[in-house]
């Protein structure tokens, strides 16, 4: 089985990390330990889960950390919102990221599920 870093969702979470790295240095100063902190957080959590599921040693547990990093992504979509929201800035490559990030995980939990 080839290393975590070869799927293209790992990759491209790791794409939507850098994105939203930089996304919150646009944010005002005082959301350092709110927005950006929180944002942070959660899209670096997306990748890691999927690094994680892949080191597990079965499907099951690989498909339970796949839906721990989508329930990130979804905080993230909505700490992008707000964002939005809130007139600090346009993240709408980053949602557009989260789309394509969702479809991925979702298809890869529905192929490993359909194995089982």
């Amino acid at each position: 089985m080839a290393g975590f870093e070869d799927l293209l969702v790992w990759q491209k979470a790791m794409a939507m990390v850098r994105s939203v790295y930089g996304l919150t240095t646009k944010l005002p100063p005082d959301e350092r330990f709110g927005l950006v902190s929180q944002l942070r957080r959660a899209a670096v959590s997306i990748p890691s889960n999927i690094a994680e599921g892949h080191g597990r040693s079965s499907d099951r547990e690989l498909s339970r950390f796949l839906s721990i990093a989508l329930g990130s992504l979804r905080e993230v979509q909505t700490l992008l919102y707000l964002v939005r929201d809130l007139g600090f800035a346009d993240p709408a490559t980053e949602l557009k990221q989260c789309e394509e990030i969702a479809k991925m995980i979702f298809g890869l939990r529905k192929s490993f599920l359909a194995d089982n």
